[in-house]
């Protein structure tokens, strides 16, 4: 679960930061992006890279290996980790972009960029900062979201390998 909030929280704030930051025609195209991501059923994604992986590892002789950190934690797990990195991090994005569009207009951005600060400059000292009470507060709310997840795929047999505990095998 704190991977996963881990994965969310790096991807959903640059990205939601860079998108409001930007604003515009650069917004508009990033938030699509968002929406079409928003839109794909993780169930499906999960099926087809776990199957994806397990024809990998089978064709490169990984998947009978008794060591390794893939074989610790099973094709199963690897591809919830990937789906969390590609699925999970636009409601994060589209917090942070939120807050990002709301700070913006405050004095303090205004006073930086007539100094001469560049763009990135200006969202890592001042706006990622002024919004980590919502970043906080979404990444802790995506722990239980993601074990959640997991316990779920684990319960029909595409999470965590059996050696390992899961609350899914578990029920």
């Amino acid at each position: 679960g704190v991977f996963a909030a881990l994965i969310v929280l790096v991807i959903g704030t640059i990205y939601g930061a860079i998108s409001g930051y930007a604003g515009g025609k650069v917004d508009m195209v990033m938030m699509r992006i968002v929406d079409v991501i928003y839109s794909i059923p993780d169930v499906i994604i999960i099926i087809l890279i776990s199957s994806v992986l397990r024809q990998v590892f089978k064709a490169n002789g990984l998947e009978n290996q008794q060591s390794g950190f893939i074989a610790t934690i099973g094709t199963g797990m690897l591809s919830i980790f990937i789906v969390f990195g590609l699925l999970y991090w636009v409601g994060m994005a589209r917090l942070v972009r939120g807050q990002v569009l709301s700070l913006k207009q405050q004095e303090y951005v205004l006073a930086a960029r007539s100094i001469g600060a560049k763009a990135g400059f200006v969202i890592r000292r001042h706006l990622i900062p002024n919004s980590m009470s919502v970043i906080i507060i979404a990444a802790g709310l995506q722990i239980p979201s993601a074990i959640f997840t997991e316990s779920f795929l684990s319960f029909i047999g595409l999470g965590v390998s059996a050696p390992m505990p899961s609350l899914g095998s578990l029920a």
